[in-house]
């Protein structure tokens, strides 16, 4: 019955518990991404006397920084199923917890090319949860500090070869989705079907204001999946094993200590003090558990 409820608790954590985390993460990144979009929007300082400075350019900023694993690199808005949020850079599981992640072997968004980001549907927030309601046509508004740019959600025949839809499915491991010489576009993925990693639901997009200056994403040897599979969507991060065991073995001992002292002291002030700290311990471990999975969806 405890490993019953255990089980029932992870997956009630998996469900609405990584929210609360990537809730926190978004709001750190909006902070550090609209204090770029600040500094790059701020005028430069003025030197009394100095020679009037030439006329500032027409084009987006060329010279951006370079993005490292984990940063923010755009904002994306889809008004039709209510999607706003910071796009990071990569599409490891430890990053896709945070929000969006572009695949950094893909172009930044806004630039010209295909620029790929992939994103969950039903767990850490599920920025993705609702891709497959997108219809041709839909508006895609992507903010990054080159700008502004809209992208139209491109048609694609129903499964069934009866109409048009605005996704269509691949497989787990289908990577001409990061092809480059579809044109100036946006592709998002997620996990298809909902609670699944057996397949990717995939929705493309066109831009259809300027694109921006290519920049530089320096070395991607660190942030480019193998093969640029984008079954990376559903593995797992050998990396949380330490501090899954430890904070499991840490719960498990407040457990026990918080039955021995109510039998030996005082039932229900020994349980309003031990529970709190046992759940919230569990919390943490719960993090650490889900980033072993094999699929995250």
């Amino acid at each position: 019955m405890r490993i019953g409820a255990l089980i029932l608790l992870f997956v009630a954590f998996q469900l609405w518990g990584t929210g609360l985390a990537t809730s926190q993460a978004q709001d750190r990144l909006a902070t550090e991404f609209n204090g770029q979009l600040a500094a790059v929007a701020a005028p430069p300082t003025t030197i009394p006397n100095a020679p009037e400075p030439p006329e500032p350019p027409v084009t987006a900023p060329s010279d951006l920084p370079v993005p490292e694993a984990g940063d923010p690199v755009a904002r994306i808005e889809i008004p039709r199923i209510g999607v706003d949020f910071i796009v990071l850079q990569g599409v490891d599981l430890r990053w896709l917890q945070d929000g969006p992640g572009h695949f950094p072997q893909t172009p930044l968004p806004g630039q010209a090319g295909n620029a790929a980001i992939a994103g969950h549907r039903t767990t850490y927030k599920a920025p993705f949860n609702r891709i497959d309601e997108l219809n041709p046509g839909d508006e895609i508004t992507i903010t990054s500090l080159q700008g502004t740019f809209t992208y139209r959600v491109n048609a694609n025949p129903e499964p069934s070869g009866d109409g048009v839809s605005g996704h269509f499915i691949v497989g787990s491991s289908d990577i001409t989705i990061l092809d480059q010489n579809v044109g100036n576009r946006l592709t998002l993925m997620a996990c298809h079907p909902k609670f699944s990693a057996a397949q990717r639901i995939v929705v493309t997009a066109t831009l259809v204001s300027n694109p921006a200056p290519t920049t530089s994403q320096g070395d991607l040897s660190d942030l480019v999946t193998t093969d640029a599979s984008v079954d990376a969507l559903a593995g797992g991060d050998s990396g949380a094993w330490p501090g899954a065991l430890l904070l499991s073995a840490l719960a498990a001992t407040l457990w026990f200590g918080t039955w021995f002292a109510a039998r030996s002291w005082k039932r229900w002030p020994a349980y309003a003090i031990g529970t709190p700290l046992v759940f919230v311990t569990l919390f943490f471990a719960f993090q650490n558990i889900a980033r072993l999975l094999p699929a995250s969806y």
